[in-house]
Order: C-alpha cells, then structure tokens, then sequence
C-alpha cells in the first residue's frame, strides 16, 4: 500500500495541497482547545494528551490528504475511544483496575457488531454514551446525556458532508470538528470529575 497516496475524502477539498480545506484544517483547533481546558483539570492529564493526538491526527489529515494521515486521524480518535472504554468501568462502578481494562474488548466486539449491521466506530461510541447516561445516576447521567446530544449531532453532520456539497461546497465537516471538540472536553470532564471524586471520597490512611 502507498501510504503517501492522495485522499479526497470530503466535500471541502477539490485538489491536493496544504489548503486544500482550510475550514476543515482551521476547526481542528476546537479539539486543542479542549486539550487544553482538560489539561488544567485535576486528574486531566492523560485525557488532555489523548484529546491533543486527535488534534494532531486530525490536522495532519486535512492539511496533507494522505493515507498514512488518515490512519493517524482515525487512529489517536480509536486510542481516546478505547482508553475511555478501559477506565469507565473502573472511575464509574469501582471496579478493579485489572478486570476495567476488559472494557476494551467489550467495546471492540460491540463495534464489530454494530459495523455488521451497518454502523461503525462513531455509532457505536454513541450508543455507548447514551447507554453511559441511561445506567448512570445524578449528575452522571446529566453529563452524559448532554455528551449523547451533542454528538449526535455531531455524527449527523460528519455524515451530512457530501449531500450537501452541491449548495454548500465546503461541506459540513468542519461542524463535525467544532462540536466534537466539545464532545471529548465533556466525556472527559465526566471522567475527570468522577476520578477526582473517588479521590476525595478514598480513606485516608494517616
């Protein structure tokens, strides 16, 4: 396979180049933003580098249009997906470290069962999230619901692109980019602020 090979995978680009979509390049931006905004939380870390790697993997995408780009777009989007999918269990329901990390392969085969009838990595990772607001309770489930919401439609306008390149030729993706900065900034303030809470809720042992 030529990993360097040409990609035009969205209604914004008609041509190779480094701008061949500026608003698809530029709206990357919402995605280190929201690393950014993670980055200060407490308990933030990780999730604010995993959240820069999509930012990352995104921008190389739709500046150069290449495969090896592609992969690294969809990828660093797969490794916060799943990280999420390995430490909910625990941050969540308080289960050992060890025995969340089998939410990874939960997740996969669930994927893998939404891709066989029809669906894909986004669908699944949004039916994970209102699963998330429907189990959980409180605030949790607040957090998520609005998480849910927002990438639905989300979803509905990465998937709106290329119906509408013909009245609106530079597309809807970089909706997509806008909203879902805000959908990994939410997923991961949930995260963040349970873990911080678990923390403070811990015995002390002095």
């Amino acid at each position: 396979m030529n990993w360097t090979a040409y990609v035009d995978g969205y209604c914004e680009r008609l041509a190779p180049g480094l701008w061949g979509e500026p608003l698809n390049s530029l709206s990357n931006l919402a995605f280190l933003i929201a690393a950014i905004a993670v980055w200060r939380q407490p308990k933030g870390r990780v999730f604010a580098v995993l959240i820069g790697l999509v930012f990352l993997g995104s921008t190389a995408f739709h500046l150069l249009a290449t495969r090896w780009s592609a992969a690294a777009d969809t990828g660093f989007i797969l490794v916060f997906v799943l990280y999420y999918a390995a430490v909910f269990p625990h941050l969540f329901f308080g289960v050992r470290r060890g025995l969340s990390w089998l939410g990874i392969p939960v997740f996969l085969a669930f994927t893998a069962v939404v891709a066989s009838l029809g669906g894909g990595l986004y669908l699944s990772a949004l039916i994970g999230l209102v699963i998330f607001a429907i189990v959980l309770k409180g605030e949790d489930r607040r957090r998520f619901a609005i998480t849910a919401g927002v990438f639905g439609v989300s979803l509905s306008f990465r998937t709106a692109d290329h119906t509408v390149c013909g009245n609106f030729p530079a597309g809807t993706h970089f909706l997509w980019h806008l909203l879902n900065g805000l959908v990994l900034y939410l997923a991961a303030t949930a995260a963040t602020k349970r873990a911080a809470s678990r923390q403070d809720a811990a015995p002390s042992h002095s």
